[in-house]
């Protein structure tokens, strides 16, 4: 019986498995609220002792390890949850309160409050009114 040359199921497999194998991988969901970027970061099965944040140079670094189990008699079916070191990084631009960054970890996911600093936030210009103050001589 011949196989079926399928260009799509080929490189979606490849695709799964460049993937899957990627370590370094940690989800993430960042938008802005209001005043703030906030950063969720998925880290499930990570130790909070094992997380590290760090800035520098502008640069926003996110390092957590996930220990591998290891147990004598344990015969692996299947095994696809990356073990090891993950790292996430973000650049930070001019406008980011870098001093002020806030990181809380619950439940497996890794929040990140990033203020925006207060030279960057949107400001009224109050405007002076000087009247015409001419004088009539006669």
């Amino acid at each position: 019986m011949a196989t079926r040359f399928d260009p799509i199921r080929d490189i979606d497999r490849f695709i799964s498995e460049v993937t899957r194998s990627n370590s370094t991988a940690l989800p993430m969901d960042l938008f802005r609220d209001g005043e703030n970027y906030v950063a969720r970061i998925d880290m499930p099965g990570v130790r909070p002792e094992s997380i590290d944040v760090d800035v520098e140079d502008r640069t926003l670094t996110v390092r957590a390890e996930r220990d591998a189990e290891v147990s004598d008699g344990i015969e692996w079916l299947t095994r696809e949850r990356p073990t090891g070191t993950a790292a996430r990084q973000l650049t930070l631009g001019n406008r980011i309160a870098v001093d002020r960054i806030v990181a809380d970890f619950k439940d497996g996911v890794l929040t990140l409050t990033i203020p925006v600093s207060e030279e960057a936030k949107p400001r009224k210009i109050s405007i002076s009114h000087s009247g015409n103050t001419t004088s009539a001589d006669n």
